[in-house]
């Protein structure tokens, strides 16, 4: 399952997120693991952060993470760095899919 994610930092908080992503902790790249991630990207353009998630279970993931002790370590860290904090309540299905080249000309 992918999904595709999008937040938004603080103006100040651009360099503190690239310096933060430059080496994930170990515990939370197990976590990510065991909550059935096979992989996550992300690319900034500004202050908008887009991520596209390689994920068994979205839904079952976050649930996994929620309360994690690697993620609310983790959490702890960039949440302060986003304009909209993700309070993983579970409402959250990503962005909604719109068009794709490759399912179009397949018809």
């Amino acid at each position: 399952m992918e999904r595709t994610l999008h937040t938004r930092l603080h103006a100040d908080a651009l360099e503190a997120y690239d310096r933060l992503h430059a080496r994930v902790p170990d515990d939370l790249l197990q976590a990510l693991a065991d909550a059935g991630v096979r992989d996550w990207r992300i690319w900034r353009d500004g202050r908008d952060v887009f991520h596209w998630l390689d994920v068994e279970d979205y839904t079952a993931m976050r649930e996994f993470l929620r309360e994690h002790p690697a993620n609310l370590a983790w959490q702890a860290q960039v949440t302060p760095l986003q304009s909209t904090p993700d309070d993983y309540d579970g409402g959250d299905d990503g962005l909604p899919f719109v068009w794709s080249f490759a399912e179009q000309r397949r018809g």
